[in-house]
């Protein structure tokens, strides 16, 4: 990830610090969003430039990642939503009456379900948002003042369905197994969602992926991190035995007696490293 990503995600996490000072907990949360939002906007760039090798018309064209060679056995495996949905995944009947929708919600524990048809189709989404907007006007039948704005007044009209299909809000965003994670994060971020139904060619729901699904699928742990800097380690020091390296919540800690002149390539190369969100030189020059 290049400095530049690092620096707005950077910037995307402090937006949403809290106005407290940080817990224990605290910290290791907004470390997360840090590396995940740095992760979306890695998909993104990689997004953009294989859009521009790519042709967008023509009988010759394919989406990337959808066809063509396997990749070479030395290549690291690319992460797909298959690898981490959520199967089976909890729906609802478009004809489900609002308040069993609300008890559907409250046993799966979840803000948003799929709506089907009576073949599985994804046609929409139900949500808490939905709900509140029915519970709403039946505390209030009659509104007091006019709805000014129009998705106020779309949302005022479609409160008085009483069904989970005249409740939805349509069409869902939804994904393919195959489609990739850092795709499918892209999607959920760029919609503002916490959940995505996953539906086969056909349009059937088959599954659902979460933003913690795609978050603990885009972001390495600590020991696949520290693997890395320690083979790069050693390709940059004579005795990589000289140094010790250790790595907690993306940051890596290098200590150790190295040559001075070594340190700022050292460094340097260790912060290009997918998923590190930053260096500690602890060195002490030789």
């Amino acid at each position: 990830m290049s400095n530049f990503e690092h620096s707005s995600a950077e910037k995307e996490a402090h937006r949403t610090m809290p106005g407290r000072p940080w817990t224990h907990q605290e910290e290791p949360r907004q470390d997360a969003l840090r590396r995940y939002l740095g992760a979306i906007a890695g998909a993104a760039s990689a997004r953009s430039a294989e859009e521009s090798e790519f042709p967008h018309d023509g009988e010759d064209a394919e989406p990337p990642g959808t066809a063509g060679p396997e990749p070479p056995a030395t290549e690291p495996a690319v992460p797909r939503v298959r690898d981490v949905m959520q199967v089976p995944a909890a729906s609802v009947a478009g004809d489900l009456p609002f308040l069993d929708v609300a008890h559907t919600l409250t046993r799966e524990q979840v803000s948003a379900l799929p709506v089907v048809d009576l073949y599985d189709h994804v046609i929409g989404i139900v949500s808490e948002s939905d709900l509140l907007a029915k519970a709403a006007v039946m505390a209030e039948p009659r509104r007091h003042r006019a709805v000014g704005r129009l998705w106020q007044h779309r949302l005022y009209d479609k409160s008085h369905g009483d069904t989970a299909a005249t409740l939805m809000t349509f069409p869902a965003v939804t994904v393919h197994p195959e489609e990739r994670v850092a795709d499918a994060a892209w999607k959920a971020a760029h919609a503002r969602l916490k959940r995505l139904p996953v539906t086969d060619r056909h349009g059937r729901l088959v599954g659902v992926v979460s933003r913690r699904d795609l978050l603990r699928a885009l972001i390495r742990d600590d020991a696949e991190i520290l693997a890395e800097v320690e083979s790069l380690v050693g390709r940059h020091l004579l005795d990589p035995r000289a140094v010790g390296v250790a790595v907690e919540n993306g940051v890596v800690t290098v200590t150790g007696s190295v040559d001075a002149a070594l340190v700022p390539e050292l460094l340097a190369s260790l912060a290009d490293i997918d998923d590190v969100v930053g260096v500690v030189d602890d060195t002490e020059a030789l």
